[in-house]
């Protein structure tokens, strides 16, 4: 992708901040003039000015303040691009170009092909960059994108190990949620992630309230403590055996589409946002065993107490499944962040824990910065 622009200084574009002048740049490299897109800005003027002069790659990226669609992007290029910033090389170059003459710039954006199992995690803006549908159903002849998703995957005629393979290469809509039905039953395949604690939360809190006044406050603490650690194994175990079933999966379309259904269609667009965490039916359906086997064998206060430190622990663990996937984390979290996403774009078969690696270590599960690449 090439351009005869000028390549400009950092200090050049800083000083372009003004709301009578105001220049962003995208991925460090693109130059941007928004000046006269300021007032037409759908989300308002005020969340641009904060941004002038500098770098908006992750701001554009970031679905809790604004979800972008491609379009905003071909927006950007169609008419507002002014330039490119300079590498420090480049930028040496410029210092002893006296005549500013301009410079053929090639936009040295990496090819990565995000349905390819990746040696390195790429960065989070590439992760934001909507498939090309059309070519990626011409290329690997699985799903079209522009259609409703699961009676494609049950009508398909796929089998199990092709499925399995391109289920788990990553695509990106771009716009919001793939369609899964294609009609009146699509809002139950949708979850925001909030909806998760403002459901049971609540609950949680009454179940733990009734365990810990009706019984010596040191056991139900420690019961309900027991419950919080006990889940972090019954998540390693659901991730693993459950919801990554695959190599026990009959290979039969109604298999492999309930198989999308639980988890498929998390790897296949795993940066949807509105199908990152349990639709509260499914929850209800898969915490019943577990509420019926707590209650069976603990008397009923120990129960309640356990039963609320185990389901605090899901709730923990679907709010943080999102925020691994859409937020900027402080930098001590950020390595749980890449190990998750690594699960994704590197190697499905390993890397089950969400919350913490802990039980990928004790069963030798872990991700490793070495990979080996598949066939």
């Amino acid at each position: 992708m090439g351009r005869s622009l000028p390549l400009l200084s950092t200090e050049q574009v800083s000083k372009h901040s003004t709301p009578k002048d105001c220049w962003v740049t995208l991925y460090n490299r693109k130059v941007y003039d928004v000046t006269d897109f300021l007032e037409e800005h759908p989300g308002g003027a005020d969340l641009i000015y904060p941004y002038a002069g500098k770098d908006i790659t992750q701001i554009m990226a970031d679905t809790l303040s604004h979800e972008h669609s491609e379009s905003a992007y071909e927006m950007l290029d169609d008419g507002m691009l002014v330039g490119y910033l300079a590498t420090a090389e480049e930028e040496d170059e410029l210092l002893n170009n006296r005549n500013r003459t301009l410079v053929e710039v090639k936009l040295n954006e990496p090819k990565i092909d995000l349905s390819e199992f990746q040696d390195e995690l790429p960065a989070m803006e590439y992760l934001s960059i909507q498939t090309d549908f059309a070519e990626d159903a011409k290329k690997h002849k699985f799903l079209d994108l522009n259609k409703p998703l699961l009676m494609q995957v049950l009508t398909g005629g796929f089998s199990k190990d092709f499925y399995l393979d391109q289920v788990h290469r990553p695509r990106h809509y771009g716009k919001g949620s793939a369609p899964l039905f294609g009609n009146f039953l699509e809002p139950l395949s949708l979850t925001p992630w909030w909806l998760v604690p403002l459901i049971w939360l609540p609950c949680n809190f009454a179940i733990f309230y009734v365990g810990f006044v009706n019984q010596n406050k040191v056991i139900a603490l420690s019961f309900w403590v027991l419950g919080l650690c006990i889940w972090t194994f019954v998540e390693y175990c659901l991730h693993r055996f459950i919801f990554h079933l695959d190599g026990y999966l009959p290979d039969h379309p109604l298999a492999l589409t309930l198989h999308f259904l639980l988890h498929g269609i998390h790897h296949y667009l795993p940066m949807d946002t509105k199908r990152l965490v349990l639709p509260p039916t499914l929850f209800i359906v898969l915490a019943y065993p577990f509420y019926k086997l707590v209650f069976a064998v603990f008397p009923f206060y120990m129960a309640c107490s356990g039963f609320a430190g185990g389901t605090l622990g899901y709730i923990m663990y679907d709010v943080t499944h999102y925020v691994l996937h859409h937020t900027k984390l402080p930098q001590f979290l950020q390595e749980l962040k890449t190990y998750h996403l690594e699960h994704h774009y590197k190697n499905y078969e390993m890397g089950f824990g969400v919350t913490s690696r802990f039980w990928d270590v004790i069963f030798e599960t872990e991700i490793y910065n070495t990979f080996e690449k598949r066939n």
